[in-house]
């Protein structure tokens, strides 16, 4: 799992370029590889205690203490869910609301975590959503970090697994996914971070230098994710300029002024770009990209 370039998962190969990790990640064919077993061979109940449901209750454990310790939590603090929204659901619904006032504080991390680093500790949470799919993992695994010593109220009722806070037979291949996604942390060690946001302000270097005065920056310059360029190109509609865009695949996204939660005019709004950049991303998708957007945008 570690160690070398890791390689092109299938779905990229002689396709437009992938400029939308945002909304969902290739899945790492590491990841793949490791859940294959538990799609295949072991295929045991793991609340089992049997032959056949030893590998199956194993798995999920080590799967566990992995995810945990990507947000510098324990094992026991992490309980799997099938999604970002059933994660924030049973935050949501199991507690309730400010952190100052001794109500828990939850954190829907679905889109930092495995981009930068984080520890719960040092943010101060009580929960905090992981997503697999949003760091190469497939969709429907998730997971919820719990702070020790916090008691949820299950909002699926039944067999107890998952510390008792939500039953139904583990899923196992999808946990150990979500475990093996976990080689983010190898990333972040390694300095993708760095080596995206370069990628990220080249691009909009490539953009601002050939629409002069025309490319407005969404958001912070600074505080913000490294893998993540949203702008909005003078009279342009987003949408517009996307399907025009031959050989990108990216997406709009409403924008609001750096600072404040004051919307933009409606054309700003209505033309911004959400180009996000991920794992595979390299140079010549920079290239590409910037190309076929200042054609679009100037032919439009």
């Amino acid at each position: 799992m570690n160690g070398g370039h890791p390689a092109l998962p299938p779905g990229l190969t002689g396709a437009p370029v992938y400029l939308d990790y945002n909304a969902t990640t290739p899945v790492d064919p590491r990841v793949a590889e490791a859940m294959w077993p538990h799609l295949t061979d072991f295929f045991g109940n793991p609340s089992s205690s049997h032959h056949y449901s030893a590998e199956p209750r194993r798995a999920p454990a080590e799967a566990r203490a992995q995810v945990a310790a990507l947000v510098g939590a324990r094992a026991d603090e992490a309980v799997f869910t099938a999604s970002g929204s059933e994660a924030d659901l049973l935050a949501l619904c199991g507690t309730a609301l400010a952190h100052g006032c001794g109500a828990p504080f939850h954190c829907d991390a679905a889109q930092a975590v495995g981009k930068i680093p984080l520890d719960v500790e040092e943010l101060g949470v009580d929960l905090l959503t992981v997503v697999g799919h949003k760091m190469c993992a497939p969709k429907g695994a998730a997971a919820l970090y719990v702070r020790d010593g916090l008691r949820l109220e299950p909002v699926v009722h039944g067999g107890g697994q998952e510390h008792g806070v939500r039953a139904g037979t583990e899923n196992v291949a999808l946990a150990v996914a979500l475990g093996a996604a976990g080689l983010a942390a190898d990333d972040l060690a390694d300095g993708a971070p760095a080596r995206i946001a370069a990628l990220r302000d080249e691009l909009h270097q490539r953009l601002a230098a050939a629409l002069p005065g025309c490319v407005r920056l969404n958001g912070p310059e600074r505080k913000r994710l490294p893998n993540t360029l949203n702008v909005s190109i003078d009279d342009a509609l987003g949408h517009e300029l996307l399907a025009a865009a031959h050989g990108i695949a990216a997406s709009t996204g409403s924008a609001c002024h750096r600072g404040n939660h004051t919307p933009f005019d409606l054309a700003r709004s209505l033309g911004a770009l959400r180009l996000s950049l991920g794992r595979w991303s390299t140079a010549d998708d920079i290239e590409t990209t910037a190309d076929a957007a200042i054609k679009s945008a100037t032919e439009r």
